[in-house]
């Protein structure tokens, strides 16, 4: 049974209701909900929430999915605020232990103090911004990717904790020009490419050795 751990970061503030972060979020809640094998834990970050329950989260989880849009080229301040709370009762409770260096040699090692070994994450992030922003020459993000660009920081935080990366998927010009239903079609497959297919293709190895 693979447990999945999902995050609705997508926050409800001014203009912003959230909408369609929660529409990823529930697809991806049902999604695994109706495919065996799998175990699915929720929170959004709209909702109280106790940090210690959610360190243990962290912990039950293989995976953890994050859904996040991007407000001024950064996750929502609940989000953060949420990854702060949580991630600060986490100390010595199953998402790190320490900054990984030794007072011995205190300029080496930095980052590799994590506790969520073995367990992998992924993201997805919504933007105004349409996709050529971030690929065609003299646009405004100068050709550099989301992941390698506004969520380095993000996926930096996430090898801290001791997780790998799963590949992620960003929506873009969901504010002018939403098409909702191709998106949501996008985005099961690839669910079911990078969950799914790659549980039975594991299996089938597994038995295969047998």
């Amino acid at each position: 049974m693979k447990k999945i751990f999902v995050i609705n970061g997508g926050q409800k503030f001014g203009h912003s209701g959230g909408r369609f972060n929660k529409t990823i979020t529930d697809t991806t809640v049902s999604f695994f909900e109706n495919q065996p094998g799998f175990e699915v834990k929720y929170t959004d970050i709209n909702e109280p929430y106790d940090a210690l329950e959610e360190v243990n989260k962290y912990v039950w989880a293989d995976v953890i999915i994050y859904h996040t849009p991007i407000w001024w080229f950064q996750v929502p301040h609940g989000l953060k605020k949420y990854i702060d709370v949580v991630f600060t009762e986490g100390h010595a409770k199953g998402i790190y232990h320490s900054d990984g260096r030794k007072a011995e040699n205190p300029t080496v090692n930095y980052g590799t103090g994590g506790m969520l070994h073995g367990r992998q994450y992924m993201v997805t992030s919504s933007w105004n911004a349409p996709k050529e922003a971030f690929t065609l020459p003299n646009e405004f993000f100068k050709e550099t990717s989301v992941d390698d660009g506004p969520l380095f920081g993000f996926h930096r935080m996430n090898a801290f904790t001791g997780m790998t990366p799963i590949s992620g998927l960003h929506f873009h010009d969901v504010e002018k020009n939403a098409d909702i239903a191709r998106d949501i079609k996008i985005y099961k497959t690839h669910l079911t490419k990078n969950f799914v297919d790659n549980t039975q293709e594991h299996e089938y190895l597994l038995n295969s050795n047998n």
